[in-house]
């Protein structure tokens, strides 16, 4: 059974005391590709420092709303035009924390749009509390390959998402006792979503509280696959399929 991690933190220190043997596990347990995402200048460069040490590991690069005070287009721009870079992000908005102000947020999410789209790259989304606002500037440039990585919407921000032919990502949160996703889960289209742990966070059930890895990813498998009453490998090989075209092109 062949798995595509979409969404992790691989660089993080976390990871430091097994990093190499963990994603050696990863790799002999089924897991084919994983996209090691870049949060601002220093971990989109240790993302591409990653990929370029695994053939099976790519990149993303870009800054979260969190880091969009430190945004620079030019780093950005630089390092989208490394050949294993797949994407651009994580970027979007974030009216929970709040860490940067809103407007620098919009600011900065609608420059990495304007970049992927001139750059022919997808978007990786991070959307919490902000999905209206979301939506309204992704509608403004309409760029053809967007995904909302750790979906937390309902059906009908999800419907809106899939009316533009965009993607949808599940992580372990769909584990949870409280998850509301379980209609997103069973009403989005079979070629529009992707799964994804976002090591080191959102372990899935049972191993919530722990430091989460690709490692994990069967647990969102086995939970969507009881949801949408099919088996785990017919959710692994979609989302393989989906995710392989999304940011492989191949």
């Amino acid at each position: 059974m062949k798995i595509f991690e979409t969404h992790a933190h691989l660089n993080f220190k976390d990871f430091n005391k097994d990093r190499v043997e963990l994603i050696k596990r990863c790799f002999q347990s089924g897991i084919e590709y994983i996209i090691n995402i870049g949060l601002d200048k220093e971990t989109s460069e240790a993302s591409i420092k990653l990929s370029e040490e695994y053939e099976q590991i790519y990149a993303t690069v870009g800054y979260h709303p969190h880091d969009a005070e430190k945004f620079d287009k030019a780093v950005v721009l630089k390092l989208a035009k490394h050949p294993k870079v797949v994407a651009v992000g994580e970027t979007g908005l974030d009216f929970y924390r709040n860490l940067s102000p809103q407007e620098i947020q919009k600011k900065v999410f609608s420059e990495q749009i304007q970049i992927a789209m001139d750059m022919n790259l997808p978007l990786v989304i991070h959307d919490r509390d902000a999905h209206e606002e979301c939506l309204q500037i992704l509608e403004k440039f309409n760029p053809p390959k967007v995904v909302f990585h750790c979906f937390s919407g309902d059906e009908i921000f999800a419907e809106k998402i899939i009316a533009h032919d965009w993607f949808i990502s599940f992580t372990g949160s769909i584990t949870y006792k409280k998850s509301i996703l379980e209609n997103v889960i069973r009403m989005v289209p079979e070629d529009r979503f992707f799964i994804e742990t976002d090591s080191p966070f959102l372990s899935p059930v049972p191993n919530r509280g722990k430091r989460n890895s690709p490692l994990n990813l069967h647990y969102i498998t086995e939970k969507i696959a009881e949801i949408r009453r099919i088996s785990p490998r017919q959710v692994a090989d979609i989302t393989f399929r989906n995710a392989q075209k999304f940011f492989l092109k191949s």
